[in-house]
């Protein structure tokens, strides 16, 4: 089995010390199973590819009886496709060959094992049980672009179809070691199959390499269950550890201290209640029927959309499965009329993927969120509302930094926020926006929020995007 990757990073060798091997010379490494080999097919400043070969003794497995359980008898023994296609094998084998890439260290270039680089994956031959779908639903939320070549059943005789094995190329701009977490997560589940047993320490190797992106992946529970391979007090566990352990880093909400800290600095202008207001009064002007509130924290927009009839769909979702708790309590949920019931629902996820259950809304709302992502989420939320998600119109509110100056209790420097990871002035953000506009086929334009100083603007900025391509 082959796998190998790419980057075209300046200068593209540096890829040899975050992967921790030497591009001029071969490596070697014996395995339970087989062996390893790490070599570099190309290795130049503008592009360098690093490649992972491992072959595994079939008849070794056998003699050592460590191979895939299974209902094949004597002859599935000896005759498939595990010295070939890529599986749990390659997983054991990433972490043996690029164990300190994986853990996300490089000593001499720990900077760059910290930012996202352009990488391409391509992995010779991988068993999609699921078919391209599933290997879509598993890669592109979390910002891949996939190409699957499939591969036929036999070469000679073209009318017998295609198999359930591809040729997938996957790239994006990541952290190798997120590259490298995700192919050693994701390969055996498309797999669906583990060479070895089954135990309680696979739960923490999946929260070790899946803790920071599986808890809000579109697929958690297939994910899950076929990595544990459908044991189910397994799944179990490792479901309710993941949603305890949830990072919420995009709710708007999400602990009481930070809600009453920002509340503190408002509560004079009521700027909150004004903010939601103006958001809902763009909505309806908008004719939506059907809108989703992204980072809908504890529900308070949510609770303004179900008192207008004019909202026939509303769908809230957040990272943080305790505010979405909170949500469900002050809208009472469970006593909520059927029909009134019928027209909202919540949903555990994150902005930063892709999602089909974000898709067909006519609006969204993304109500002082953005400040709150890292600038290489803030690229994944970008792709994942206005590439993917693509409603008609998206309404967005941050704070507008240069008004900080008229908050006598905000220090010089210091953002509304312990949890902002930016505030932006108002060309900062009219910048952002108009680039998101132009490549993603939107129009947008700006309003403010709150009163309007004549030196410093408002303390809040809206930007409102309106499709304007129907397919980007």
């Amino acid at each position: 089995m082959l796998l190998t990757i790419s980057t075209t990073h300046t200068p593209a060798t540096d890829l040899g010390y975050l992967l921790h091997k030497n591009p001029g010379r071969a490596q070697r490494m014996t395995l339970a199973f087989g062996s390893a080999h790490v070599f570099y097919p190309e290795a130049t400043a503008e592009r360098c590819s690093a490649a992972l070969l491992v072959e595994v003794d079939p008849v070794g497995l056998v003699r050592g009886r460590r191979g895939p359980e299974g209902d094949g008898g004597l002859l599935a023994q000896h005759v498939n496709d595990r010295p070939y296609a890529a599986s749990s094998f390659l997983s054991v084998a990433i972490t043996e060959a690029f164990g300190t890439a994986l853990s996300g260290r490089s000593k001499e270039r720990p900077d760059l094992a910290a930012t996202a680089i352009p990488l391409e994956a391509r992995l010779a031959v991988l068993p999609c049980r699921g078919g391209e779908g599933l290997l879509r639903r598993l890669f592109e939320p979390l910002g891949y672009a996939v190409v699957a070549e499939p591969q036929p059943l036999d070469a000679t005789f073209a009318d017998w179809g295609d198999s359930r094995y591809f040729t997938v190329t996957l790239s994006a701009t990541v952290r190798v070691a997120e590259l490298l977490a995700h192919l050693y997560v994701l390969v055996p589940v498309l797999d669906d199959e583990k060479h070895y047993w089954v135990g309680d320490d696979e739960v923490d190797k999946l929260l070790r390499h899946g803790g920071d992106w599986l808890a809000t992946h579109p697929e958690r529970e297939l994910i899950t269950r076929r990595y544990l391979k459908h044991r189910q007090s397994l799944v179990r566990d490792a479901i309710a550890r993941l949603v305890t352990a949830e990072e919420p880093d995009v709710t708007t909400a999400t602990t009481p201290s930070r809600d009453a800290e920002e509340a503190a600095l408002e509560r004079p202008m009521n700027l909150h209640d004004q903010r939601l207001a103006t958001v809902l009064g763009v909505l309806r002007a908008s004719g939506a029927a059907s809108v989703v509130d992204l980072g809908c924290g504890e529900g308070k927009l949510l609770r303004l959309l179900l008192d207008d009839r004019q909202f026939t769909r509303i769908t809230g979702m957040d990272v943080s499965y305790r505010a979405l708790e909170t949500a469900m309590d002050r809208l009472r949920f469970d006593r909520m009329p059927e029909m009134q019931r019928a027209r909202i629902t919540l949903l555990h996820g994150s902005l930063m993927y892709r999602d089909a259950r974000l898709g067909g809304h006519d609006a969204a709302a993304v109500v002082e969120v953005i400040e709150h992502l890292d600038p290489p989420r803030l690229a994944a939320f970008e792709r994942a509302v206005f590439a993917f998600a693509r409603p008609g119109t998206v309404v967005v509110t941050t704070p507008n930094a240069e008004y900080n100056v008229r908050w006598p209790t905000l220090s010089a420097g210091r953002f509304r926020h312990r949890d902002h990871r930016f505030e932006w002035s108002r060309s900062e953000f009219e910048a952002w926006a108009d680039r998101v506009a132009a490549t993603h086929g939107y129009a947008v334009r700006f309003a403010p929020v709150g009163p309007v100083d004549d030196t410093v603007g408002a303390p809040t900025q809206m930007g409102i995007f309106t499709r304007t391509v129907a397919h980007g």
